[in-house]
């Protein structure tokens, strides 16, 4: 089963935050050890480390992200994403983005805290912890 993970599911892991990143790490260890095939966007490196830019020095920010890629493959963001992303009618370009980037690569799913915001995706939008119960 092929996913796309959003960011903020990245982020919920990575800043360990309280009440979301217990279903999101047991999606993580899906995709490390090969029960679901795990792709995050390209475009989601930069924001991760926009995000995380206060709290980790250069050497832990390059660790995370090597580590992110031993675990997901990083799917390109083309240039006719840029322009697709903007004639789908989403609200959020970062999630049109998202959507388009999940579309491209054939994902089965989106993992996403933030369901309403994908409505408009030909891939469909889950929770972690729904996907945990389909997997």
């Amino acid at each position: 089963m092929k996913v796309l993970i959003d960011t903020n599911i990245i982020l919920d892991v990575l800043c360990n935050r309280s009440g979301f990143a217990g279903d999101a790490k047991k999606v993580f260890k899906l995709c490390e050890v090969n029960k679901a095939d795990g792709y995050i966007s390209a475009l989601s490196i930069p924001n991760i480390v926009y995000i995380m830019r206060k709290e980790l020095d250069a050497q832990k920010t390059a660790d995370i992200l090597k580590k992110l890629s031993i675990i997901f493959t990083i799917a390109d963001l083309k240039g006719s994403d840029v322009i697709k992303a903007t004639k789908i009618g989403f609200n959020d370009y970062e999630d049109a983005l998202q959507s388009i980037c999940a579309s491209r690569i054939k994902a089965d799913y989106i993992i996403t805290r933030n369901i309403k915001d994908f409505n408009k995706s030909k891939v469909m939008a889950i929770k972690p912890s729904e996907f945990l119960e389909r997997i």
